[in-house]
């Protein structure tokens, strides 16, 4: 097959960018005050306002940019390593800026892609024109930085490429539901956490999204804006929501795309997370049986049921791929979900699913590549490091056995194609330290509105998170958009993106919650 290559170049331009041509439902809307930052200049005054006395040596820090490739100019930013105690040591932030092309800045937009523990600085520097539509490109200077934890600020680290590819990829050596399967699975769990706590210079404690919302407000301040500007993707919703919940009053116009309720356990996410995934699978299969290319024939129940037996047979016999790697159902799950972000993807997936079916697992195994950010061997960012940390800080581990057990029946009966595969030992069982996050609903009263995206059929971060997140906002405002795939904004729904862009550089409030179909 000659495909492979050229599928991951594509994949990798248009995962999670979902287009569509959707019409904006009638709707009213409402000023609020322009309050952005004047025109930005090359060295802003930092806005040191009612900053703590400890706290000034590093909101009072002046920038000193440099130019990091056509277009963009980098820096980096100091910050505390424990904002309870500044006393206690440093961490570098990474960001990059994408300059607003009319040269009039109307203030710093930052953009956070999610994860937790994808790239921003990657983000704007790969993708820009993909992450922000060409309005806001021109009035905004457009700001990536990578989280505290992630890619080129202070990072977390845990195992080298070959102790990567063996943690993600090696075959268990007991059968699958087994009490041995599930204590090799905690076996590499703990080893894979006693590792990042071994080679990550005692940062593990502190990479929360808490102290990540705090890092935003510093580079607010250290750009020069009075209020913050933002827009998140995915978990970057939950980073934004949290910055919304500490500093209310600094919110300036903030975009949340693709919500994570802040209210809901680990547990809750896993559920929902599967049974969107079965959701948006069934949709990929119906569209799939509508083309002559489709390794699948019959209604969409038979389809799934097809796909459930070939998941099934390759969890028996996983299939040998060049590299020296076994494609099981657990690699060829992670492949089906990497697909499933945009529908864009869909027709890799039937590539990577035809080929399984013939005993070929090299698309397939680029898929899941991709959604790991590995190639050639190599991983290119800490991005799995990064996430397993937030989320084992992030969440507490409270499910009792009672709970997994009827979670797990509830996804039987709502997932069954994806619910074999969906589950094991938690990774967070044996994080060296204990979590630090809540899970509660986030009003943050007295903030600006705060707009808030949900796409009707997302498996990533189902749709009901993002009504559940825009009523918890005191300030939330609705936009649907309802199709396909993960997040609705600057992704060819001109409905959705005159909404936001009208609010981003006007002011401009939906009245009203609004619906694109």
């Amino acid at each position: 097959m000659n495909t492979p290559r050229r599928a991951r170049r594509v994949i990798a331009i248009v995962a999670g960018l979902a287009a569509a041509s959707l019409a904006l439902s009638g709707c009213l809307y409402t000023m609020i005050p322009d309050t952005s930052a004047p025109p930005s200049t090359e060295s802003p005054a930092p806005d040191t306002e009612g900053v703590a006395a400890d706290l000034l040596p590093y909101y009072g820090q002046e920038l000193d940019w440099s130019t990091c490739g056509d277009g963009f100019d980098c820096t980096t930013v100091t910050a505390p390593l424990d904002w309870e105690d500044p006393s206690a040591g440093e961490i570098e932030l990474s960001v990059i800026r994408s300059r607003a092309t009319n040269g009039q800045a109307i203030g710093s937009l930052l953009t956070n892609p999610g994860g937790p523990g994808a790239s921003g600085v990657g983000l704007i520097r790969d993708s820009l024109a993909y992450a922000v539509g060409e309005p806001v490109r021109e009035q905004f200077d457009v700001i990536g930085f990578d989280p505290r934890g992630v890619g080129e600020s202070t990072a977390v680290r845990c195992f080298d490429a070959p102790e990567m590819d063996a943690y993600l990829f090696d075959i268990p050596e007991n059968g699958r539901g087994t009490d041995a399967w599930a204590e090799e699975l905690r076996e590499r769990h703990a080893a894979f956490a006693e590792a990042c706590d071994a080679n990550s210079d005692g940062i593990i404690p502190f990479i929360t999204t808490e102290n990540s919302a705090r890092d935003m407000d510093l580079l607010r301040a250290v750009l020069g804006d009075r209020e913050l500007n933002y827009l998140g993707y995915s978990y970057g919703t939950f980073l934004g929501a949290t910055y919304a919940k500490l500093f209310p009053e600094k919110v300036g116009r903030l975009v949340l795309d693709g919500a994570v309720d802040p209210a809901i356990s680990n547990l809750e996410v896993d559920i929902v997370q599967g049974i969107g995934f079965e959701s948006a699978l069934r949709a990929y299969m119906a569209d799939c049986l509508e083309g002559s290319d489709c390794p699948f024939r019959g209604t969409v129940d038979g389809a799934m049921a097809d796909l459930g037996t070939l998941l099934a047979g390759v969890d028996r016999d996983p299939l040998p791929a060049a590299d020296g790697r076994e494609l099981g159902a657990d690699s060829l799950m992670t492949g089906i979900v990497a697909a499933l972000y945009a529908e864009e993807s869909w027709p890799y997936l039937s590539l990577a699913l035809q080929g399984a079916l013939e005993g070929d697992p090299e698309t397939a195994f680029l898929l899941a590549d991709f959604y790991y950010d590995r190639e050639g061997g190599e991983y290119l960012s800490n991005q799995t490091e990064a996430f397993r940390t937030y989320n084992c800080m992030d969440y507490p581990t409270e499910a009792t056995p009672d709970e997994i057990t009827a979670a797990r029946a509830r996804l039987a009966e709502e997932a069954p194609t994806v619910a074999p595969y969906w589950f094991g030992a938690n990774p967070c069982d044996d994080w060296p330290y204990p979590p630090t996050g809540v899970r509660e609903p986030i009003a943050a009263e007295g903030a600006a509105p705060i707009l808030v995206i949900g796409t009707t059929n997302d498996p990533a971060t189902p749709y009901e998170w993002s009504v559940s997140l825009a009523d918890q906002l005191a300030s939330g405002v609705l936009i649907t958009r309802e199709g396909e795939g993960h997040t609705g904004y600057n992704k060819g729904n001109a409905c959705v993106d005159e909404a936001v862009e009208a609010y981003l550089l006007e002011g401009t409030v939906p009245q009203g919650d609004v619906t694109c179909d």
